[in-house]
């Protein structure tokens, strides 16, 4: 495998936080092997290393061509038994999934493009059996002005501040970004219980690559990334938000 260079994946820090996710939810609900959703799962990154855990998973994308990709890096992996394709969204997994019918749903990086955000979520509960989990990564609104500031961006950092969306104009690829306390309230709103927020990419987009162009160099960033995702006074600071919730 080619070394990674240059940043931490926001995956490293947050892969950590869905194995924990993934643990406790085998242990509270005896199950061993999981049914898991991975919604938005896209070509199956997150998907793969789930199934490889010895669980089931169901990838939720509108992509046809995302999930061409997603059965051809499931067939190279020897995991095509263990991951499923689904075309649909969020929107649609009432009428994808029976109710009831899921351990563990990850919603990653699609609260901030979906039309209706409470849908999805109200979505996702459905969809989960009493005591399943949620696992939620949005991207965090300040993070998001402090690096577009850093950047020289002074107006998009601006318009992210000001505008209730949180965008950096109209070009911005997300309708919206969320903070710790809009992200929470979303989700207890909506019928799950929050358990743990953690934070990542809380340097790795403000950091100068330059900085981190030795190994040593990007140890140090990886174990900063570590360890700030679970100090509370730095969550404000992260990129994304990666929230822990039960139903």
């Amino acid at each position: 495998m080619a070394k990674e260079r240059g940043r931490p994946r926001t995956s490293t820090v947050l892969w950590e936080g869905v194995q924990r996710l993934l643990a406790a939810a085998s242990a509270d609900l005896g199950a061993p092997e999981l049914t898991v959703v991975d919604l938005g799962g896209g070509t199956g990154g997150l998907a793969v290393r789930v199934a490889a855990l010895g669980h089931r998973v169901v990838v939720v994308d509108p992509s046809p061509d995302a999930l061409a990709a997603l059965e051809r890096r499931t067939v190279e992996a020897g995991l095509s038994d263990r991951v499923r394709p689904l075309q649909g969204d969020a929107t649609e997994l009432s009428a994808l999934l029976a109710p009831g019918s899921v351990d563990v749903l990850l919603c990653h990086g699609v609260l901030e493009v979906v039309e209706d955000p409470a849908a999805a979520v109200r979505a996702a509960h459905e969809t989960l059996r009493p005591g399943g989990r949620l696992s939620l990564l949005v991207a965090q609104w300040p993070a998001s002005v402090l690096a577009r500031a850093l950047a020289g961006q002074l107006g998009q950092a601006l318009h992210v501040l000001s505008t209730e969306e949180h965008r950096w104009g109209p070009s911005d690829p997300l309708r919206r970004r969320f903070d710790r306390a809009g992200a929470t309230a979303l989700v207890e709103e909506n019928g799950f219980t929050v358990t743990a927020v953690d934070g990542t990419r809380t340097f790795s987009d403000v950091v100068p690559s330059t900085v981190t162009e030795s190994d040593d160099a990007l140890a140090l960033l990886r174990e900063l990334e570590s360890r700030a995702a679970g100090t509370g006074e730095l969550l404000d600071l992260a990129g994304h938000l990666h929230l822990h919730a039960t139903r």
